[in-house]
């Protein structure tokens, strides 16, 4: 039996994955070890490890998550100043979510939606 998916993505520098993960997107460290970050919000986790040879502009990592009052998240995250993907800004979308995007520093791209 499944009980979690848990996504492991790439980043070039830990400390700076976990000072965006943390101090912008509200995640509490699970663990920080030489190679490996997890962070968790609202019980779920996500995994970084290190690759300080990915050059970000060619990073395919992505992530979906689902949440609650994803316009609610998107103001408090604008009214903070958080940077919105260029192409990623609210919206009801024709496959049935209404969402947004955010690309983390090594341009992991990380979509926040709901049902519309």
């Amino acid at each position: 039996m499944i009980t979690a998916l848990i996504p492991k993505l790439p980043s070039r520098e830990l400390q700076a994955t976990r000072a965006y993960y943390v101090d912008q997107l509200g995640f509490t460290v699970r663990g920080h070890y030489p190679d490996h970050l997890i962070v968790e919000r609202d019980g779920l986790e996500l995994h970084f490890f290190r690759h300080a040879e990915l050059d970000p502009l060619t990073n395919d990592g992505q992530v979906y998550l689902r949440v609650e009052d994803v316009d609610a998240l998107y103001r408090s995250l604008v009214d903070r100043g958080m940077a919105i993907h260029p192409n990623g800004a609210l919206g009801t979308k024709p496959w049935g979510q209404r969402e947004f995007a955010l690309l983390d520093p090594d341009h992991n791209l990380l979509t926040f939606g709901q049902a519309a």
